[in-house]
């Protein structure tokens, strides 16, 4: 079958075509097409991401992007698409929230024609809900246009299956042992997921204030380095680290190291960087002691709390997903750990093109979504006259 997969929880606006041939879990994946619009230029001025600003540009960026995503699959048809009065009052009310969206389809369905496509599959959470509408409404229209299904994503299982998705040899996805441990890290989530089968999860742990990559994006803040902060903390740390730099002054914490449960805490170590800091300018060396500090405690934190799973679980497989996988410090840690202290545990990463928000998982996902729904003999799919409520 022939997915369409829409991404827009928070601020990137993605679009891919996937082509898939068998069944889920034992499907290979074809990439037909896939573009992406990032807005970071945007909202590095603010120093995270706006909402409604979000939610304007993926008004802006959805049709340009489903243009590219058609032409790279070659399905780009300049052929216009022959609506009746009553099929544009209905997309008109779909979009009608939507920041000109509607005006945008309607001018690329007067020149183009849209392919046959077999489901649509968009990002119905979590995520920023301004930003998430814009993309459950457009998948919507689209959908009444080919008069095809919409079913609902969620983006952390894209993520997982991301992670677990061979786009280099195979293009399938890894024939995983159960139980599995996942570890989602990003901007918004930092949780563990105990993964008993295929479409079956349970999360056992979360963060109980800040997200890891909202704290690297925070830390960088208050040592004046540009957002996002994640890759400047990393590049700067692995700096220090080469050049055997001292702390900056004392050792970080490690919020909830020795926690009885599988929760995570990062807003005292944001904070012990503060205080860290106390007003002081810091040197070009220190800002990297620094970044070597409080990323040596973020991932020394997220490591024990995983370890601590997997012996819970007797794990067999971690999965570890998300913006901040991408991170080399993490992904050297948990590969060199993991090896030395649960060598029967095989460890998965994602492509560091899939790591960040993309829409191929998104299809990965709703592919899965489809199987699930198969099996329980029911196919739940988002109505096109269903109502905003998430």
């Amino acid at each position: 079958m022939r997915i369409l997969s829409i991404e827009t929880s928070c601020d990137e606006t993605a679009i891919s075509l996937v082509q898939t041939d068998g069944e889920f879990p034992s499907a290979t994946y074809e990439i037909l097409g896939n573009a992406l619009h990032s807005q970071i230029d945007i909202h590095a001025e603010f120093g995270g991401v706006f909402p409604q600003v979000a939610k304007r540009e993926h008004a802006l960026a959805l049709v340009p992007i489903l243009i590219s995503a058609l032409s790279q699959a070659e399905l780009l048809e300049e052929v216009p698409t022959n609506l009746d009065e009553a099929s544009i009052e209905q997309l008109k009310q779909t979009l009608e929230r939507e920041d000109g969206l509607a005006s945008f389809l309607l001018d690329f369905l007067a020149k183009y024609s849209l392919p046959e496509i077999d489901m649509i599959a968009v990002t119905s959470g979590p995520g920023l809900e301004p930003a998430l509408w814009v993309g459950i409404s457009f998948a919507k229209a689209v959908a009444q246009v080919i008069g095809c299904p919409v079913a609902p994503v969620n983006h952390m299982e894209g993520h997982v299956l991301a992670s677990l998705y061979d786009v280099e040899i195979d293009n399938a996805l890894a024939p995983i042992k159960f139980p599995a441990i996942a570890l989602l890290v990003s901007g918004g989530h930092t949780e563990i997921v105990l993964m008993k089968d295929w479409g079956v999860y349970e999360k056992i742990g979360q963060t109980r204030d800040d997200a890891v990559g909202e704290a690297f994006d925070k830390v960088a803040r208050l040592m004046g380095l540009p957002y996002p902060g994640g890759p400047e903390i990393g590049r700067r740390a692995d700096i220090a680290r080469k050049a055997n730099a001292l702390p900056y002054k004392e050792v970080l914490p490690r919020p909830m190291l020795h926690s009885n449960d599988f929760d995570f805490s990062f807003s005292g170590l944001k904070t012990a960087v503060r205080y860290s800091i106390d007003g002081a300018t810091l040197t070009n060396d220190e800002k990297n002691a620094l970044a070597r500090d409080f990323e040596d405690a973020a991932i020394e934190v997220l490591l024990k709390k995983t370890q601590k799973a997997i012996d819970h679980y007797d794990a067999q497989t971690l999965i570890i997903g998300g913006g901040v996988s991408a991170n080399n410090y993490l992904r050297q840690t948990f590969t060199e750990s993991l090896l030395g202290s649960h060598p029967h545990v095989e460890i998965y990463l994602p492509h560091r093109n899939l790591s960040t928000d993309n829409s191929v998982m998104i299809a990965l996902a709703g592919h899965a979504q489809l199987a699930t729904a198969r099996s329980a003999g029911a196919i739940q799919f988002i109505s096109a006259s269903g109502n905003r409520s998430l």
